[in-house]
């Protein structure tokens, strides 16, 4: 046998032992033996280095040291899960369901507690992995995710396929990670979420491939893909990892049983949990069903019931928000909760304290929300003393001591004063937030930093920043080469488009969804600013509070101010949108892209062709109109030739758009 015959072999081997051993559980050889397979591969590879392919078991040993990762964005965003947490809730989801559709079926998975990637294929080949990230644009840790050794280098598939799951570590490889860190004097991990989520932004994958991360897939995307079930069990038969667990459900009876039997054994999984994910079965029902701006609405979370504790409630503490509203807070003794150290905890407003009788000096019980906030839920009244102290609502804001007052119908109490400080430090927080204007390296702290020294008042002074790079650069935490990184995020910022500048300047009750439908609607800040009761109450979803709220805001001399201080500073006041409702060339015509743009994304090319009429499809067919074709086509270019398709190259495409024809 020749080196080549043995390269081959090995590789066919050593993909199979891989595949029992990490996806199938069922290993047929001894870790030595695979070992030493893999050892004679590795030589003869480094020997021949030509035989070397992109899909050899050999890649999972890790690449090169990275110094960032860079940032991608999602072809489909990667939206997050609604969350339910009662058997009354999940009945609600399916009624909601009922209302939509007919003849619905659900799949019901197990919800691992880890973190979400994306994963593509190109013709069979692994090509890129991503985080989630804000849910349209994550990060590429391609090197690190290549060697998570249950997710295939190399798939029977010719198209291109995106597939979507959970990375995890095990119970197991958890216990034995921290037993390590301990054994050198390292801080142990808290949890294997934790755990997992840092070993994933390592920025040298061979120590990523030394932790035994593991992957369940969840989802695939593709035209052939008509029900999510009969989807998962494509993935299997492609060589992917789905969890065993997963049961196709024909009623919410059926749901609510599977539920019950999780919750009893899910200690004994040698995973963790966090609940159950429910999907409606087809496909074809989802754009029906619909989304919110962060949830599809054919999908839920059931939660399992939180983790509870319980702690003193030594003070009751208040915090600012961007809005000016009054928050109390809970200042507890330290304890763990699902994981975590939760020291402070929310108390919503005056009526919930009041209401549950909480007092200072009490023992409360604690929870975390949603597994993220902690929230005091009642009170221990068989610990009571007689010691404790009765709440009392503050009279004056905590932070500028200005009146506050509670408004009509709601629960909650506003600084009054428009200059607090609270309340700008807090709106540039949000501002510079991931949802908002998403500005890369300025997170709370630095702009905590930066608005006690005086260089940050408003939002404007953001964008001001650059005028003070020598004094920056001689700050703690900050230096040269993140003051530079700083000024580029900001400055690349600016061309944000309109809906992200108006959910940043925190007008109360707009939230990102009402922002992208105001600007959409107005199409610059200057007609939105310009904009009348009745118009804004026409729009749907803009009900009179919303409506009044961004009057509010416009109507006022210091806001208008800043507005045009940031257009003079060269922030987008524009709605981009390549919307045509007329016909067009593209109208009703099916286009599939192939090889590498030059001048545009492939997200980019797909939105145009939407948005002027058009349908992007993955698969070349008789029923396909066009052929986008860039750089290195694969086999649909072939098969369109074949058909008799149309070719366009990238300037028959900008001539398409252009002149319609």
């Amino acid at each position: 046998m020749d080196v080549k015959q043995r390269v081959e072999e090995l590789r066919e081997k050593l993909k199979k032992f891989n595949h029992e051993y990490y996806v199938e559980d069922k290993p047929s050889i001894s870790d030595a033996k695979y070992d030493k397979l893999m050892q004679e591969l590795i030589k003869l590879e480094s020997e021949n280095p030509e035989l070397k392919t992109q899909d050899s078991p050999t890649q999972r040993v890790g690449g090169e040291v990275s110094s960032k990762f860079e940032k991608v964005e999602h072809d489909t965003p990667m939206l997050s899960l609604g969350n339910v947490f009662s058997e009354a809730d999940v009945r609600d989801f399916d009624k909601r369901i009922a209302k939509a559709v007919d003849n619905y079926t659900y799949t019901v998975e197990l919800k691992i507690d880890g973190l979400s990637v994306s994963i593509i294929y190109q013709d069979g080949y692994f090509k890129r992995a991503a985080t989630r990230g804000n849910g349209e644009v994550g990060e590429d840790i391609t090197e690190n995710v290549k060697t998570i050794k249950s997710i295939p280098l190399k798939i029977d598939f010719e198209d291109k396929l995106e597939v979507r799951g959970e990375i995890f570590l095990s119970k197991a490889s958890f216990n034995k990670l921290n037993k390590t860190r301990l054994e050198n004097d390292k801080d142990v991990f808290k949890n294997p979420r934790n755990a997992a989520a840092g070993t994933i932004r390592q920025l040298n994958p061979k120590i990523v491939s030394k932790r035994n991360l593991d992957a369940y897939i969840y989802f695939g995307f593709h035209n052939d893909f008509k029900n999510h079930y009969d989807t998962l069990m494509k993935l299997k038969a492609l060589g992917f990892k789905i969890n065993d667990k997963t049961k196709l459900c024909k009623n919410i009876d059926c749901v609510i049983e599977f539920i019950n039997d999780i919750e009893k054994i899910k200690h004994d999984l040698p995973y963790e949990i966090d609940g159950v994910v429910i999907k409606v079965n087809k496909k074809k029902y989802y754009d029906k069903i619909g989304y919110t701006s962060k949830f599809p609405k054919w999908a839920t979370a059931y939660k399992f019931p939180t983790e509870e504790k319980e702690s003193r409630l030594n003070s009751i503490d208040f915090q600012v928000g961007r809005t000016g509203v009054i928050k109390p807070v809970a200042v507890l003794e330290p304890v763990d909760i699902s994981g975590s150290k939760v020291s402070r905890a929310t108390l919503h407003n005056e009526d919930f304290i009041k209401s549950r009788d909480i007092r200072e000096n009490d023992y409360v019980i604690v929870r975390k929300a949603g597994e993220i906030i902690p929230e005091v839920v009642e009170v221990n009244f068989d610990k009571r003393t007689g010691n404790e102290k009765k709440f009392e609502m503050i009279e004056n804001c905590p932070v500028c001591d200005s009146e506050i007052k509670r408004k009509v119908g709601e629960a909650d109490y506003y600084c009054l004063n428009p200059n607090c400080k609270a309340k700008h430090l807090a709106g540039l927080i949000h501002f510079a937030s991931r949802p908002a204007y998403n500005i890369d390296g300025l997170g709370e702290a630095i702009i905590t930093d930066l608005y006690n020294d005086g260089y940050l008042e408003d939002i404007a002074d953001i964008f001001k920043l650059k005028n003070h790079k020598e004094d920056l650069v001689k700050k703690e935490r900050l230096g040269k080469k993140s003051v530079d990184n700083l000024i580029s995020a900001i400055e690349a910022s600016k061309d944000n488009n309109l809906d992200k500048l108006i959910f940043g300047l925190g007008i109360r009750y707009v939230g990102a969804k009402v922002a992208k439908i105001l600007a959409k609607n107005f199409k610059t800040l200057e007609d939105l600013a310009n904009a009348k009761k009745e118009e804004l109450s026409e729009i749907e979803d803009i009900g009179e509070a919303i409506a009044n709220s961004v009057l509010d805001y416009f109507h006022n001399k210091d806001n208008l101010e800043l507005i045009k201080e940031l257009s003079n500073l060269g922030l987008n006041t524009e709605y981009k949108d390549t919307t045509v409702y007329e016909d067009t060339a593209f109208t009703a015509k099916t286009f599939v892209l192939t090889g590498s743009l030059t001048d545009y994304s492939r997200k980019e090319a797909k939105t145009i062709i939407e948005d002027l009429g058009g349908t992007v499809t993955s698969s070349v067919s008789k029923n396909t109109d066009y052929l986008l074709v860039g750089d290195s086509p694969g086999s649909k270019y072939d098969k369109a030739k074949e058909l008799k398709i149309k070719i366009l190259n990238e300037d028959d495409f900008k001539k398409m758009i252009d002149t319609g024809e």
